[in-house]
């Protein structure tokens, strides 16, 4: 089962490594802080493998991510352990400073609908996406809707 979560991270904890019957191993664990509800909740997250736990120094506490992982647990002597396993850490994407709510605009910027391109943009990039650059491919965004 795969799942997500979104958060800060807020602590890393010491790489750990061994060996065992089937070689080298290492993984680090960090602590995701996220919103759920009106109170912040913490989970703890683990990643392994060198080349994971590599990919998680790219990333410092206070960065905000998004991080796919697996649920397991299983029992040891009477008692019941979970991992949650992280396979993909990205970082969260804040919105672009361009980018439009669709809320109308207060004060003198008027109360027009800003869901509606500058038809001169669009006539001229070829979509109805305003972009920052000069070239349109680079300012086109995928469409994954069905209609």
């Amino acid at each position: 089962m795969a799942l997500e979560i979104e958060g800060k991270i807020i602590r890393k904890l010491n790489v750990q490594s061994g060996t065992s019957a089937r070689g080298e191993w290492s993984k680090q664990e960090f602590i995701v802080e996220y919103q759920e509800g009106n109170y912040p909740s913490q989970v703890c997250l683990s990643v392994w493998g060198a080349d994971r736990v590599k990919d998680l120094e790219k990333y410092q506490i206070g960065d905000k991510v998004k991080v796919s992982f697996n649920a397991n647990s299983r029992e040891y002597n009477g008692r019941w352990y979970t991992d949650l396993r992280a396979w993909k850490i990205e970082a969260e994407t804040p919105a672009p400073e361009n980018y439009t709510t669709g809320f109308a605009p207060t004060g003198a910027e008027g109360s027009g609908n800003n869901f509606a391109p500058d038809p001169v943009d669009a006539a001229s990039t070829g979509h109805g996406y305003v972009g920052g650059s000069s070239d349109p491919a680079a300012d086109q965004v995928e469409d994954d809707l069905p209609f």
